[in-house]
């Protein structure tokens, strides 16, 4: 394996990754049974506490103007603190506009991370390393996941939702604000523009980032929404699931962060969001609980295949394009994620399947427009800076 994994950027990347996505699990593990067991949200409540959590997202391009004032690598710890903060204060506001609050809170932090993550990612390595680092940093997430899944089978009957909330927020606060303090940039990274990147070489990037947004969307709002809803799953049971999907990622993601890197991007996606189509559909039509539970573990596990767009847009972006573009892109990634829950929260009144096959068109439109990407972008790709 390459030094990379020695390289301050790496370590620093991969600690603040372990505690978002460790609060963001806490979280996620909690968020519908604590909706519907201590607050009694139903499926419209729902959609809009998780358009609401999309909007950070959609303000994603505001880390242009952050980046003005505060480094890159700054802004990413700070923004882990902020998670940690709306995660503890969860548990203490058990109502419909509470939820709300904290979860805009959580969401700003997650949100504004991720964009500097992968943005700081992009600009550290190369071309040929990317998406090796993406899927170790998700290989590694995953693990740390199923340390919370375990937490939550073995101890969740035993605590309130405030203190398990509490639990899971203090630790990502105090870790943070260590992390804070320290510096992993190097000087030979090329400097980035501090204002709005839109070029139209890049148009294929923006639409499929629009797209993935949009089916990835009613997959986070609703697809436990359906497990704890229609089939009855308790904490426990969502906790294993994400035990076992988890699991499988550890193992997964590394290899499809190679397959990116050998293969190219346009075989990996078009596997993808063929694949979602099919998964979609069973989303609609599943009657057991159990092949409900393998279309989570499938749809996650093919997630992880968009780490292509991320490596296709590295190729054609001039390198002080990244940091302003990734956060140009996340804006785009939601801007249908903040119409998406709401609207998949109304069509489920009417019938959840409504939900769901649309989700299958939105992969179907994926499908075609990846097939736009260059067969052999990988040959032909320059050198950035870092290579």
């Amino acid at each position: 394996m390459k030094l990379f994994k020695k390289d301050p950027m790496y370590l620093y990347l991969l600690i603040l990754t372990l505690l978002s996505t460790g609060g963001l699990q806490a979280w996620r593990t909690l968020f519908d049974n604590f909706a519907v067991q201590a607050i009694g949200l139903d499926g419209y409540h729902i959609g809009v506490i998780q358009s609401t959590r999309e909007l950070p997202g959609f303000l994603a391009l505001l880390v242009v103007y952050v980046l003005i004032f505060i480094k890159e690598h700054t802004l990413a710890a700070m923004s882990v603190l902020l998670l940690g903060l709306g995660v503890c204060l969860t548990g203490f506001f058990p109502s419909f506009y509470g939820l709300m609050a904290t979860t805009l809170m959580m969401s700003f932090g997650f949100h504004y991370f991720e964009t500097v993550n992968q943005s700081l990612t992009l600009q550290y390595f190369s071309r040929s390393d990317s998406p090796i680092v993406f899927g170790l940093l998700r290989s590694r997430a995953a693990a740390c996941n199923i340390v919370v899944s375990l937490f939550f089978l073995s101890f969740s009957d035993f605590f309130s939702f405030q203190t398990m909330y509490l639990s899971f927020g203090l630790p990502i606060i105090v870790v943070a604000f260590c992390v804070l303090v320290q510096n992993p940039t190097r000087k030979d990274i090329p400097l980035q523009h501090k204002k709005m990147i839109y070029r139209q070489k890049y148009w294929l990037f923006y639409l499929l980032t629009f797209l993935a947004g949009a089916r990835r969307q009613i997959f986070i709002a609703f697809a436990v929404f359906l497990l704890v809803k229609k089939f009855d799953y308790t904490i426990q049971e969502v906790a294993l699931l994400f035990l076992l999907n988890n699991g499988v990622n550890y193992f997964l993601s590394p290899y499809i962060g190679k397959c990116i890197a050998r293969y190219g991007e346009r075989k990996v996606l078009s596997l993808e969001y063929g694949a979602l189509i099919l998964i979609f559909i069973g989303y609609a039509l599943v009657e057991d609980k159990y092949l409900a539970a393998l279309l989570y573990i499938l749809d996650h596990v093919f997630f992880n295949f968009a780490i292509g767009i991320k490596t296709f847009f590295q190729k054609i972006a001039d390198p002080k394009d990244i940091a302003p573009s990734m956060a140009v892109g996340f804006t785009i990634n939601h801007i249908a994620a903040v119409v998406l829950p709401v609207t998949g929260g109304l069509l489920w009144l009417i019938d959840y399947k409504i939900t769901f096959f649309a989700g299958a068109l939105l992969s179907g439109l994926s499908l075609c427009a990846v097939q736009y990407i260059p067969s052999q972008l990988k040959k032909n790709a320059g050198h950035s800076n870092n290579d």
